[in-house]
């Protein structure tokens, strides 16, 4: 029979494949949908940004105070009303709701992860396994569906754009700009960003506004609320708002964690850049906005099979050997990436770079989530919000500097972050080797409906004697 902490990993996961089917494909489109002056990477930014200031203080206070399945709702919602300011985009629609969205997004991401890692240590507790394995399983699991978003949410927008009658008419003097042959920043000015027809576009959104409430209603309704004692323990006992709010900056004091920050901010990196510079510089100006949804779907299909592929073999390979892979298939892609002159006649090959960069974040996402994990279990909240504090600064890097340097120089700096990761990811994997951090016994999340349960006996004993 399904255990009830797999079966809450499967409602958690389910949850965030119906959210991000929406905001997934709105990104994705951001940097050619909303191409005037920027404005749809800028909105990118905002939202980075947002999330590295929520971050430092939200996620630790409202996952203490409303629980991680209360925080994952209201982080949903927050994510919902990005989707409708793009109806009416504008910078008084889109930045507002860029904000929500961020202010909410790290309570989100860092209470799925604290959830996911209680139901790990709960289940390996249960089942006489190592908690460090079943956390690894369970991420693998979470992204395996989780993942798959992009391959539902591009469907969407690439059927509904591809009704479009005004496809771009693509000539040989635009396609000179494509790729790094050219700087890349004159393509916005090009017909093939040209938007598609509102009704279209309105139908899109629409339809992605409806996945999100979906969302929002599975978690609500099917996710237990495993960490309930815990939070009624820290309402009844408070801590001071100082050292719930410092949570996240007091674990700087960790040098390992401090280690970790190139490779969590890589993990930014590599994102903005398929979202952001693949999908306009190649996808875009080489074969038309319609083909968007369509690559990117290679992506997500390619990370979500990689995501339970890897989150399996991790306990026979270990994490390290498969996040060299993943830095060895990067390098080769970025060195692909600064010499290949994108063209319509080699449709194949913009699938190939997608399919690849989505294996290697496959093993980039569900390592380095699971590694948190292991690395600070007494610390989860504030493990998790650190992780997304730092991955956002590689989000908002990289969409900041999107609109004044050129393709090639986004590609050095991607492989420097990269060359940085490998240079210090080892030192702390090899300290954990040699001293492994102790897992938290289940006992830290059942000890107070036990001591309930105690207590009651002992009375129940003593009135009857």
């Amino acid at each position: 029979m399904v255990s009830r902490n797999f079966k809450n990993v499967l409602v958690v996961s389910i949850g965030f494949l119906s959210l991000f089917t929406a905001y997934g494909g709105l990104q994705s489109l951001q940097s050619s949908l909303n191409a005037e002056q920027g404005m749809g990477v800028a909105s990118l930014s905002v939202i980075y940004a947002s999330i590295i200031i929520s971050s430092m203080f939200l996620p630790p206070i409202m996952i203490k105070n409303l629980g991680c399945k209360w925080t994952i709702v209201v982080g949903m919602a927050c994510y919902v009303s990005y989707s409708f300011g793009n109806l009416y985009p504008g910078w008084y629609t889109l930045i507002p709701t860029s904000v929500i969205l961020g202010l909410g997004g790290s309570p989100l991401w860092s209470a799925k992860c604290a959830y996911l890692t209680i139901s790990g240590n709960l289940q390996g507790a249960a089942e006489g396994k190592r908690g460090s394995d079943i956390i690894n399983q369970y991420f693998g699991i979470f992204f395996f569906i989780f993942q798959s978003s992009a391959v539902w949410g591009n469907l969407m927008s690439s059927l509904i754009f591809g009704q479009d009658t005004k496809l771009a008419n693509i000539t040989a003097e635009q396609l000179q700009t494509c790729g790094a042959a050219d700087c890349g920043l004159d393509i916005s000015s090009n017909s093939t960003t040209s938007r598609p027809a509102q009704s279209l576009v309105w139908t899109l959104v629409g339809c992605y506004i409806g996945v999100g409430v979906l969302a929002i209603l599975i978690v609500a309704i099917f996710l237990d609320n495993i960490d309930r004692e815990q939070v009624s323990q820290f309402r009844g006992n408070r801590e001071p708002f100082c050292h719930t709010f410092m949570a996240t900056f007091r674990l700087l004091k960790d040098w390992r964690l401090l280690t970790l920050i190139p490779l969590t901010m890589y993990s930014g990196f590599e994102q903005s850049f398929l979202s952001g510079e693949y999908t306009k510089n190649y996808v875009t100006c080489a074969l038309g906005i319609h083909f968007v949804g369509f690559i990117m779907m290679c992506f997500g299909a390619a990370n979500s099979l990689c995501s339970f592929l890897f989150g399996r073999l991790a306990r026979y390979t270990g994490r390290a050997a498969l996040f060299f892979f993943a830095a060895l298939t990067n390098f080769a892609c970025i060195l692909a990436l600064l010499f290949w002159r994108p063209h319509p006649d080699d449709l194949p090959v913009f699938f190939v770079f997608p399919a690849l960069w989505g294996m290697a974040d496959a093993i980039w996402q569900t390592q380095t989530n699971a590694l948190y994990g292991i690395l600070f279990p007494r610390h989860k909240e504030a493990a998790f919000a650190n992780y997304r504090m730092w991955e956002s600064l590689g989000f908002v890097i990289a969409f900041a500097y999107s609109t004044f340097l050129c393709l090639e120089y986004k590609l050095y700096i991607l492989l420097a972050v990269l060359l940085l990761t490998l240079l210090t990811y080892p030192i702390v994997e090899y300290h954990e080797h040699k001293h492994p951090t102790p897992p938290i016994e289940e006992g830290t999340y059942t000890s107070g409906r036990k001591q309930v349960q105690e207590n009651d006996k002992d009375v129940i004993c003593q009135t009857h004697l």
